[in-house]
C-alpha cells in the first residue's frame, strides 16, 4: 500500500463519522486506515465495525485504557501496527478533501516530512455538515460555507483548487514548516529513528517537537498547507491543563538547545 493514515480519536464518534466518511471518496484508494484511540468507550468501536469493507484495506483499531491524556503513547502503538513504510497522521476532527491523500502521496521525498495545515470551522458549520455534503464534497466549497454562516475573508482561499496559486501560498506563506498532528506525513524509518512521540509530554506542542527532534537529525520539510486541506471541526478541549504546556514548552526549549534526536521515553518502551 502507499500510506498508512493514522487517525486519533478520544470520545468523538460523530465527528470521527465525519471524518471516515471523508476517507470513502479519496482518489487515492490504495491506504489503509489505523485509529490511534485514547481509550474511547465501545461506541468508537462500534462505528469503526460499521466501516470495515469501505476501504481496500481493513481498518486497523490500535485502543489503550483510559487513563487521561496519553496520545504520544496511543500514537506510538498504532505506529508500530501500521503496514506502510509511509505514515500520514491527522485527528479524527478533520475532515479530509478528496484528494487529501493523493497530495500526501504525490509530495512525498527522501529527506522531508511534509507540513500541512486545517481550514478551522464554528461549531454550528462543524454540526451542519451532512454525510451528502461530504460525499458530494460541498462543504470543501466556499459558496456553500459561505451559505452555512462563514464570515468570508482571505483565509478562505486556502479551499481553492487552483493548483498554481496552491503552490504560490505554500511558497509565500510565513507560516513555519512544522509537524502538525492534523496534517503532515513522513516515512515510519525517520520517525523510528528519532524513537517517536515522546511519551513524557501531554497536550501542547507535543506533535511540533516530534519535528523538532527529526530537523535536529538533519531532516527538512515541506509545505502543503494549501495543497492538503482537512476541514477542522470544533469542540472543546477539556484535557489543556496550563501546567503541562508549560512543561511541554520547557522539553522543547532543551531539545532545541541541546540538539536532541532521540527521546528516552518514545516507542522503543513499547517494544520490551
Amino acid at each position: 500500500m502507499k500510506l498508512s493514515v493514522i487517525i486519533t480519536t478520544y470520545n468523538s464518534e460523530e465527528w470521527l463519522r465525519k471524518v471516515l466518511l471523508g476517507f470513502t471518496v479519496q482518489t487515492e484508494e490504495d491506504f489503509e486506515i489505523v485509529i490511534a484511540d485514547d481509550g474511547s468507550t465501545s461506541k468508537t468501536a462500534e462505528l469503526i465495525a460499521a466501516f470495515q469493507g469501505k476501504f481496500k484495506h481493513p481498518i486497523i483499531h490500535v485502543w489503550q485504557q483510559d487513563k487521561g491524556f496519553r496520545k504520544s503513547r496511543i500514537l506510538n502503538k498504532a505506529i508500530l501496527k501500521s503496514n506502510s513504510d509511509y505514515l500520514l497522521f491527522t485527528d479524527g476532527d478533520c475532515i479530509p478533501r478528496k484528494d487529501f491523500v493523493a497530495v500526501h502521496v504525490n509530495e512525498k521525498q527522501a529527506g522531508y516530512f511534509l507540513s500541512g495545515g486545517y481550514f478551522k470551522l464554528p461549531l454550528p458549520i462543524s454540526i451542519a455538515i451532512s454525510e451528502d455534503a461530504i460525499l458530494n464534497q460541498k462543504c470543501f466549497e466556499i459558496s456553500w460555507l459561505l451559505k452555512q454562516g462563514l464570515k468570508a475573508n482571505f483565509k478562505v482561499s486556502k479551499l481553492t483548487h487552483n493548483s498554481y496559486f496552491a503552490t504560490f501560498m505554500n511558497w509565500l506563506t510565513p507560516t513555519k514548516r512544522s509537524w502538525n498532528g492534523h496534517n503532515s506525513s513522513g516515512f515510519k524509518h525517520d520517525i523510528l529513528v528519532v524513537n517517536g512521540f515522546n511519551e513524557a509530554m501531554d497536550y501542547g506542542g507535543m506533535d511540533r517537537e516530534l519535528g523538532e527532534r527529526m530537523f535536529n537529525n538533519g531532516m527538512f520539510s515541506k509545505q502543503i498547507r494549501y495543497s492538503a486541506i482537512c476541514l477542522h471541526l470544533d469542540h472543546k478541549r477539556g484535557y489543556a491543563n496550563e501546567e503541562k504546556i508549560k512543561n511541554n514548552m520547557e522539553i522543547r526549549r532543551f531539545n532545541k538547545k541541546h540538539k536532541i534526536i532521540r527521546i528516552e521515553n518514545g516507542i522503543d518502551t513499547l517494544k520490551i
